[in-house]
């Protein structure tokens, strides 16, 4: 599965941006794709995720509420809206994707694809 993340910027505090991330390779319905962040000097942190499947999603608390994250299979495509937008956003975006094949499972950790990362910054 490669994966290609576009759609980062500079924005104003306050703003929208929407992120997106093409997949190709095999993807099925079994598969969660999710979000991820990272400043310098910090850990990569999860920010969100859907099951490709029944669409379920997964968010981080910092972004409930302000973002949303969306499916299209048809295209396979995962997309990220973010709004209200704050300066600790500021990161690189990743986005990623694991299979789900065990019911013991979580959204945050596990996944074995990455995308290239995608630059936010929000200009307070």
């Amino acid at each position: 599965v490669q994966l290609q993340a576009s759609g980062g910027g500079l924005v104003q505090a306050g703003g929208s941006l929407r992120l997106s991330c093409a997949a190709s390779g095999r993807t099925s319905s079994s598969y969660v794709m999710g979000w991820f962040r990272q400043v310098p000097g910090k850990e990569r942190e999860f920010v969100a995720a859907i099951t490709l499947g029944s669409g379920r999603t997964y968010y981080a608390d910092s972004v409930k509420g302000r973002f949303t994250i969306s499916r299209d299979n048809a295209e396979n495509t995962v997309s990220l809206q973010m709004s209200s937008l704050k300066s600790e956003d500021t990161a690189v975006y990743y986005c990623a994707a694991r299979a789900v094949s065990s019911i013991l499972w979580t959204p945050t950790s596990g996944y074995d694809y990455w995308g290239q990362g995608t630059q936010v910054t929000v200009s307070s």
